[in-house]
Order: structure tokens, then C-alpha cells, then sequence
């Protein structure tokens, strides 16, 4: 594992070094943050929300700039039942505009049956989702009652489409990531498709997992990243690739990167990078990768209680064919 992560990562790491320095935010942004989402509204306002290593609630912070997220003050906006559904494992949140109102979703389990995880909505009709009423509007359903989790929605081409990650008990692993178009902001129509399963080696380290995706458009091309593996040092980003024009919903319209696109530098001292969205400056012209990592490797126990997975956010930048440039993960901040 060792020897592959440096053999695909040193060609880059002195550039990025010098780099890391000239960023005008800290790194890591945020402490202990996961599953980071950052989105630039029209508001002028950058608005965060990730998983709190409690698992217990949703919080929501903004500011006019990426610097000022860090010191934002965190907004605590909806906290797990103490019964039933929504009652534990509060995770992977992501706000969403559409239509005029806000909506978050996130997943969560039972309070009783922690690991029945399932997809939730809350919705809020103020302009500032900071403020105002926050409501449920219970359990996206998907096709199929089963573990899932990590879901996001986009438009594209005048259609809005949910991806989101699922365990089918028909298929060796974890999770795949399915696809489906939305009727309305809660919930899906027609069938589901599956666009990608872990079947490569570096997706299968300690758990077969394809999760967290997050949708990106490019010229003529469209893109969903998702994570790898297990949430440890092996945690790392992959890619799938479409035409613009291509139907989405026919699983032979992506192709599948053969390696991983962003991972672990050891080099760098940054480790299992995964979990990301993506962001621009606030004038559009440089593409931002949001993401976590720990800076460590070695992990006591399960990775999923080890609470130091830390919001990060680099630019990245876009190859002569068209593809993101990942690169690797920039080295922190040197304290002065």
C-alpha cells in the first residue's frame, strides 16, 4: 500500500508544497468536520455543514468568504430523535437550494436499530436557512429498503437527478452508487439504476465500498467523484466520467477511473482524503476540491470513532482532454 501511494503521488508533491503556503485559508479549514460541503449561493454567502464526530446533529455555519468559514459560528439547525428513526449515526449532510427553499439531506439510523441508516429531508423556506423552521419531511425513498446513505441531488439539462449510495444484499460489499431522476425535491420516479460498484482493488480495502459522491460539469463532459474503500488511510477518491449529452440513467454512459484520482500522501502527511463536494472562488474562475483527511495514519480501533478527520479545502485545476487534475492533498499549514 505503501509503495503504491508514493509511486503515483511523488511526480507532483514539490510543486504543491509551495503551493500549500499561498492559500488564503488555514489547512486544515475546519477541525474534525467530515464529509465536508461547502456551496457558493447567490447570496454572496459560502455556506458549510458537515458530519459532527458526535453523530449527533446538523449544524450550518456561512461566511463571505472560505478564510471566515473557520471562524463562523456553527448553527446547530435539527438534533436526532431520541426514539425511532433518525435516532443515531446523524451523517454526511448536504444543503441543496432548489426552488426557492432550502433542503438538507443526510442519513441516519434508529435509535434503537443504529445500523437501519436510510436517506432523510428537512426543508426550510427562509432565505437564510441559518434562520427560520426547519421540517422534516422523513425518508426519501429509494427502491428498496436496505442501508443507504451520502445522498446529493443535481440538475442537469433540465432534469434533476438524485446519486446516492446503497448495499444491495444480491451483490458482494457494501455500497454501490445508484442513480435516479427526482419528481420533486423528496423524492424520486421511475427505476434506479446503479452506475458503479466497488470492483476494483483499491475500492475493495477493508470494506467494498462506493459512497459519497458529488457531481461536477466541464465543457462536454460530466462527472461524479466518489470514495473508496474504508474510512482509513485507504479512504481516497474516484471518478466517473460522461458525455453531457449522454443519458445518464443508461449505466454504460460512465466510465469508471482505473485508479484512484486523489489519495493518501504520505509525503505530505495527509491521509484517507474522500468524502468531497466541490466549490469555486467567489468570482467562478478557479474550482475548489472540499474534502476531509486525518493527518495521521495510524488508527486505534474502528477509523469510523476516530473523530480527526479535518475539512480541507484546494484548488485543482483541468487537464488538456478535459479531465480535473486532482492532484494531491496539499501538506497543512505550518503554525508561525
Amino acid at each position: 500500500m505503501k509503495r503504491f501511494f508514493a509511486a503515483i503521488l511523488f511526480a507532483s508533491t514539490c510543486a504543491l508544497e509551495m503551493r500549500s503556503a499561498e492559500l488564503p485559508w488555514p489547512n486544515p479549514l475546519i477541525l474534525q468536520r467530515a464529509d465536508p460541503q461547502i456551496s457558493l449561493h447567490t447570496d454572496g454567502y459560502y455556506y458549510f455543514t458537515a458530519t459532527v464526530p458526535d453523530y449527533d446533529r446538523l449544524e450550518l455555519r456561512r461566511a463571505k468568504t472560505i478564510a471566515a468559514l473557520a471562524s463562523a459560528e456553527p448553527k446547530t439547525i435539527w438534533h436526532k430523535h431520541t426514539n425511532g428513526a433518525m435516532g443515531s449515526h446523524i451523517w454526511a449532510p448536504e444543503l441543496h437550494f432548489i426552488d426557492g427553499r432550502w433542503f438538507i439531506y443526510f442519513a441516519a439510523g434508529g435509535a434503537e436499530k443504529v445500523w437501519d441508516i436510510r436517506i432523510y429531508v428537512l426543508e426550510n423556506a427562509v432565505a437564510n436557512p441559518l434562520d427560520g423552521e426547519w421540517i422534516e419531511r422523513g425518508q426519501l425513498k429509494t427502491n428498496g429498503e436496505s442501508f443507504a446513505l451520502d445522498a446529493t441531488t443535481f440538475e442537469h439539462r433540465g432534469v434533476r437527478y438524485l446519486c446516492w449510495a446503497q448495499k444491495d444484499p444480491k451483490i458482494k460489499g457494501n455500497t454501490n452508487l445508484y442513480l435516479a431522476k427526482m419528481d420533486s425535491p423528496t423524492s424520486i420516479t421511475g427505476g434506479q439504476v446503479m452506475i458503479s460498484k466497488p470492483d476494483l482493488p483499491w475500492e475493495q480495502v477493508r470494506y467494498w465500498v462506493n459512497e459519497g459522491p458529488s457531481f461536477l460539469r466541464h465543457g462536454d463532459k460530466v462527472f461524479i467523484s466518489y470514495s473508496a474503500a474504508g474510512t482509513g488511510a485507504e479512504y481516497c477518491l474516484g471518478l466517473l466520467t460522461a458525455d453531457t449529452n449522454a443519458d445518464l440513467l443508461n449505466p454504460k454512459s460512465w466510465t469508471k477511473s482505473l485508479a484512484p484520482v486523489f489519495t493518501t500522501s504520505e509525503t505530505n502527511g495527509i491521509f484517507g482524503p474522500g468524502h468531497n463536494s466541490f466549490t469555486t472562488t467567489p468570482d467562478g474562475q478557479t474550482d475548489l476540491l472540499v474534502y476531509h483527511a486525518r493527518n495521521y495514519a495510524e488508527i486505534k480501533g474502528d477509523p469510523l470513532h476516530d473523530p480527526n478527520r479535518h475539512a480541507r479545502v484546494q484548488p485543482f485545476s483541468w487537464k488538456p482532454d478535459g479531465m480535473p487534475d486532482f492532484s494531491v492533498p496539499l501538506p497543512e499549514t505550518k503554525s508561525k
